[in-house]
């Protein structure tokens, strides 16, 4: 997978777990070792794993709460053998780590076992902001950063906020855009509530990816799922479904495919650094803005179409609507605007979004 991966151009990271073993009292692991509650015989002994919070903020860092054994990652075994683990998945060829639970780890003790890695890769550690709590996401980098997610969700939907107070993300007093992963949408986020999901309505999640993956704070994440019914529910087909160009099962959602993704991913890797330039929004659930002269994105969160002459840093020439264009090769399939002098005009419709940059033009 990872082979096929990187042949086509597509990196990969890995859900990986420093933070504890299992939450049972006693099983079988899927290679057919057994374990017990604090004993995983030839891996880790009693004196490996935390057992009770003693000091400000332990319940946090060595946290036991869900009966998962937690693991003492200030001990040197533990460090060597979450190490080893780390470098047997850089072996395999994988670009990063997405680090669950991160929180509840020292970031200290993190450090020493990133340290410990045969070459530098991708980290995003799960470090969830809560008001008032003793470890906060400050002490890590490349955090998930999930004010950005309730932010988005709550804009999207109208709850106390709107779209057009997205702008300058980097005024709110959160982690630095250079060292956050931002994201719409993560595994557990979309299960339970806490951000938009495939069932939101009124077109919001989509209309959300593209903001994400247009805005430069950040480093943005895509979630690419599957429908549930509960938050427990596992892969399509007992986990053997396939999201496949050829085949693809019909419960996997393959977001990362949908035309719009897929070209906002490029318009993303096109603009680059470039600064947001020209941001208006005429009323609180429409935004436009450019990204410096390689991209202008227009997203409309109202019910009605927006008709506007908008004003682009676009070097004059005939560009493709990405969010709809499915044609990747070069020229555009569908949804042409004409940038002239600085202009263009465009009808943005209902609960939709436009997207043009130079890196997809009309073939002339």
């Amino acid at each position: 997978m990872i082979k096929q991966c990187h042949a086509a151009g597509v990196k990969v990271i890995t859900d990986t777990l420093f933070n504890h073993m299992s939450g049972m009292e006693s099983g079988t692991g899927v290679a057919g070792s057994t374990f017990t509650h604090y004993n995983y015989p030839g891996l880790y002994k009693y004196d490996d794993f935390h057992h009770c919070g003693l000091t400000p903020g332990d319940e946090i860092l060595n946290y036991t709460n869900r009966a998962e054994d937690n693991l003492a990652t200030e001990e040197e075994h533990v460090r060597a053998t979450l190490a080893k683990y780390g470098n047997h998945l850089i072996s395999l060829g994988v670009d990063g780590f997405r680090l669950d639970a991160a929180k509840h780890i020292a970031a200290s003790d993190l450090a020493d076992i990133i340290g410990r890695l045969t070459k530098p890769v991708y980290i995003s550690q799960e470090t969830i902001w809560g008001a008032g709590e003793p470890i906060q996401p400050s002490e890590y980098v490349g955090n998930g950063q999930f004010q950005y997610t309730t932010l988005v969700k709550n804009a999207f939907l109208g709850l106390n906020t709107s779209i057009s107070a997205l702008n300058d993300l980097e005024k709110l007093g959160w982690v630095s855009g250079s060292q956050a992963n931002v994201f719409v949408a993560n595994h557990d986020t979309e299960r339970n509530g806490d951000s938009l999901n495939y069932k939101s309505p009124y077109n919001t999640y989509l209309n959300a990816m593209i903001f994400s993956l247009a805005h430069p704070y950040g480093t943005p994440t895509i979630l690419s799922s599957y429908s549930f019914d509960s938050t427990d529910d596992g892969g399509p087909d007992n986990g053997h479904g396939a999201c496949s160009v050829a085949r693809p099962d019909p419960a996997w959602l393959c977001q990362h495919r949908d035309p719009a993704v897929a070209g906002m991913v490029r318009f993303h890797n096109e603009v680059g650094d470039a600064p947001i330039t020209g941001w208006v929004s005429p009323r609180n659930e429409q935004i436009a803005f450019g990204r410096g002269t390689s991209g202008f994105v227009a997203i409309n969160n109202a019910d009605t179409p927006w008709t506007a002459i908008f004003t682009t840093s676009l070097p004059d020439n005939k560009y493709c609507n990405v969010i709809t264009d499915k044609h990747r090769g070069g020229g555009c399939s569908t949804g042409i605007f004409n940038v002239k002098g600085g202009r263009v005009i465009a009808i943005v419709p209902p609960r939709d979004a436009i997207a043009m940059h130079t890196g997809q033009v009309k073939e002339m």
